[in-house]
């Protein structure tokens, strides 16, 4: 499965870049899977909820499924946390799978990035930063194609082409 992933700092508008390219690539016939990374504390689930429930019961895994959708929660407990690679193998096979987050992992990727939230640019110190993404018309020091935050068509080109090689 191929790999494209968008990094960036909290608020730089990943998700909402995500959500956008998403659409786009079906269209071209792709079939795409993500992963967002998250925080070491976050909770798909809910107390109270049965199988919050079981979890905390101490079962390693628990699937909630429907007649629309299933879920896997899987609890590492003692075990250190998954590679990129096994991570990957817990996915069906699709076309390309979009990465949010997860700058440890090897993948190429954009950076999306906004000056007026004040915070430095990642790509310096990120050989695997193909591009950066952004609301500047104006980067300093970048040494890489600046794409247009808002034009979802040209990164998703961009995705596909450098996504390729």
């Amino acid at each position: 499965m191929r790999l494209f992933g968008f990094v960036g700092h909290s608020g730089s508008g990943k998700t909402s870049l995500l959500i956008k390219t998403i659409p786009l690539l079906s269209a071209r016939g792709l079939r795409v899977s993500t992963i967002k990374q998250a925080r070491a504390e976050f909770d798909i689930d809910v107390p109270g909820k049965d199988s919050y429930e079981h979890r905390r019961a101490g079962a390693a895994e628990v699937l909630v499924a429907s007649a629309r959708r299933w879920a896997l929660t899987h609890e590492y407990r003692d075990e250190p946390e998954w590679s990129m690679e096994q991570v990957l193998a817990r996915l069906d096979p699709v076309d390309l799978v979009l990465v949010e987050g997860f700058r440890a992992w090897s993948h190429p990727r954009i950076e999306v990035w906004r000056p007026e939230l004040g915070q430095a640019p990642l790509f310096p110190d990120d050989p695997l930063t193909l591009a950066v993404a952004s609301t500047a018309s104006f980067v300093p020091g970048l040494d890489r194609p600046l794409l247009a935050l808002d034009d979802t068509a040209a990164i998703v080109d961009f995705v596909l082409r450098e996504g390729e090689r």
